[in-house]
């Protein structure tokens, strides 16, 4: 008798050690998640080692301190189009991407979001343009830095220069897009008025190759 009742202890410790254990690994894996998001309630878009959760041909490049960067393969020219965006594997719809970016001398790119195909981001999503429009007080058409192209140009030109970090945050939400640029807000506009108001409401997220030199550091993301 006295045994079986040992033994019932023995059974009963295990059981409280085995189930405190799960208990701690639950904690630990319920911290590393929420861990992943900031005190604002971003969420980091690479690990800052490899690029995963991004689809890409492969000429982007992770550097130290976890900046991303692009770099044109032999042959290509800046200022043309190519099909070796960075995609993330996740789509989005309404949202707030933070971000730094810079460029080289005349350096051009993208943020693109809402896309709903690969194969023709262009048409088929909205592009907030990254480009050297430094200096030039006239640059605030839809195809000019901040601007939403083909759609909405930027109230002013805020861009810094060639080799400086600029910070972009872009809101959307519904019909209602927000851009930031360097502490400016340049855009605020209701996209059910402008020609992008046929656009997807959800999509691809991502950034684009135009064969120019560009590096993106600190890229978070809000679900709204």
């Amino acid at each position: 008798m006295k045994a079986m009742q040992t033994n019932k202890k023995i059974q009963a410790a295990w059981l409280l050690t085995i189930g405190g254990v799960c208990l701690l690994i639950l904690l630990g894996l319920t911290g590393s998640l929420a861990a992943d998001k900031d005190d604002d309630g971003f969420v980091p878009m690479f690990n800052g080692k490899d690029l995963s959760g991004w689809k890409t041909e492969g000429n982007w490049v992770v550097q130290e301190n976890g900046v991303v960067t692009l770099k044109p393969r032999s042959g290509e020219k800046g200022w043309q189009r190519y099909k070796s965006y960075i995609w993330a594997e996740k789509q989005y719809g309404d949202f707030i991407i933070d971000l730094e970016y810079k460029y080289e001398k005349t350096g051009n790119s993208g943020v693109f979001f809402r896309v709903g195909s690969l194969d023709d981001p262009v048409k088929s999503g909205m592009e907030v343009q990254i480009l050297d429009t430094y200096g030039n007080p006239k640059a605030i058409t839809p195809h000019d830095s901040a601007g939403l192209i083909g759609a909405v140009g930027p109230t002013k030109n805020v861009t810094k220069p060639a080799g400086e970090w600029n910070r972009l945050t872009v809101t959307a939400k519904g019909n209602r897009l927000k851009v930031v640029l360097n502490g400016e807000q340049v855009i605020d506009v209701d996209l059910s008025t402008t020609k992008a108001k046929d656009k997807p409401v959800k999509g691809y997220l991502g950034f684009q190759d135009e064969a120019k030199r560009l590096w993106y550091r600190n890229v978070r993301i809000k679900e709204l």
